[in-house]
């Protein structure tokens, strides 16, 4: 059983000094980019503190949006249980995220737990966010 370890212990290790050479060999004629270096956030003032502890209290509503469609009265009064309603989405398309009728992220369904939930897959930046409400 020992022998065995020490097998797949010496092709681990031959593996990962192979893959170190390939990376040598592509690593030639690549230049290190320089990155600046991170600062520690600084701390919140108490004045600050207060006002964000204001903002995280207030209620938002957050809505998961399959797909949407135009349908009239007329159709809308004829469905019934087993109807079918044809949505704007292709089948696994992402799910938009909506905080308050706006985008903010597209996610998929995930079950957890005998529940339904989302993973976020993309988060709209701010200033795409921005740029849709005007």
């Amino acid at each position: 059983m020992s022998n065995e370890n020490d097998d797949a212990m010496d092709d681990w290790a031959a593996a990962m000094a192979e893959q170190a050479e390939a990376e040598a060999n592509e690593a030639e004629g690549v230049q290190v980019a320089e990155l600046d270096e991170l600062e520690e956030p600084a701390e919140i003032t108490a004045s600050q503190k207060r006002k964000l502890d204001t903002i995280l209290d207030i209620p938002v509503t957050i809505s998961m949006e399959v797909g949407r469609t135009n349908i009239s009265i007329r159709n809308l009064l004829q469905l019934n249980q087993g109807s079918v309603v044809e949505l704007d989405r292709v089948a696994g398309e992402p799910l938009d995220v909506l905080v308050n009728g706006t985008l903010i992220a597209h996610g998929e369904v995930v079950v957890v737990n005998d529940k339904f939930g989302i993973r976020l897959t993309d988060v709209i930046s701010q200033i795409e966010r921005i740029k849709k409400l005007r």
